[in-house]
């Protein structure tokens, strides 16, 4: 099986990369299964049920999610409407939403996702690691192909998780930082890894907000309206290739294609 997972997809400019490559990249090396971090795709900063929608009808099968997820707040109101909406799985126990998915890929193998958050420098959640265990375990009665969106600022914490949770899943692919790392590898016992799988966005910009704007906060230390950069788009994230019977990975390759024009 191979799943492509999309980085952070960051306001307009993010949606319409996604809109007008991901066809192409789906058919030329043959995509089964297409994830994205969507919790910036809403002007950079959250997501709204258009949007969603428009994700969706763009070829994407399952959407993860961060901390920025709640930044619009009509997601409590629909969150639960959408079965491969998810959020991380360490917020409390009341929180709307749900942060693992089991579903049946067109090649009619079931697959899973879940979806964590970081906790140095971020909030403090319950513990990501303890969390997975206890995920992975439900997870595990249903299918062993497993893909874990870890959202997190820190590298060591992203690093670590891929560690513990070696041999127990498909892959722990990395969000949040927005620039993608090249320490994409398959760990001893059979987990894809890699720290960040980048943005899909703007990169003529700081992190896919416009260079000027990030340039004041951090010159004034006063803030100011963050607003999405439009030029040098690219679709950032990797292509990772997967055992269907072990669950297993054979292998992750990072993807960076800029738009024309």
């Amino acid at each position: 099986m191979k799943i492509l997972f999309i980085g952070d997809i960051v306001g307009n400019p993010g949606r319409r990369a996604v809109k007008v490559l991901l066809p192409g990249i789906v058919g030329n090396y043959g995509v089964d299964i297409v994830i994205a971090n969507c919790e910036n795709a809403a002007g950079g900063f959250g997501v709204t049920r258009k949007i969603v929608d428009e994700l969706y009808h763009n070829e994407i099968d399952i959407l993860t999610s961060g901390n920025h997820i709640w930044d619009k707040k009509e997601i409590s109101s629909f969150i639960d409407d959408y079965e491969t909406l998810v959020r991380p799985a360490n917020y409390p126990e009341k929180t709307a939403g749900k942060g693992s998915v089991v579903l049946e890929t067109r090649l009619g193998i079931s697959l899973g996702v879940l979806n964590l958050e970081g906790r140095v420098f971020m909030k403090p959640l319950d513990c990501p690691f303890r969390v997975a265990e206890r995920e992975i375990d439900a997870l595990k009665d249903k299918t062993n192909i497993i893909i874990v969106d870890m959202h997190a600022e820190a590298t060591s914490e992203k690093e670590a998780l891929g560690w513990f949770l070696d041999g127990r899943v498909s892959a722990v692919v990395g969000t949040h930082t927005h620039v993608q790392t090249a320490d994409e590898r398959v760990l001893p016992l059979g987990t894809a890894y890699i720290t960040d799988a980048g943005m899909t966005g703007s990169f003529d910009s700081v992190l896919g907000i416009r260079k000027e704007v990030a340039l004041e906060r951090f010159l004034t230390l006063l803030p100011n309206r963050f607003d999405v950069a439009k030029g040098d788009v690219r679709l950032q994230g990797v292509l990772i290739d997967i055992d269907n019977r072990t669950g297993k990975a054979l292998s992750i390759e990072r993807l960076s294609i800029a738009m024309e024009g």
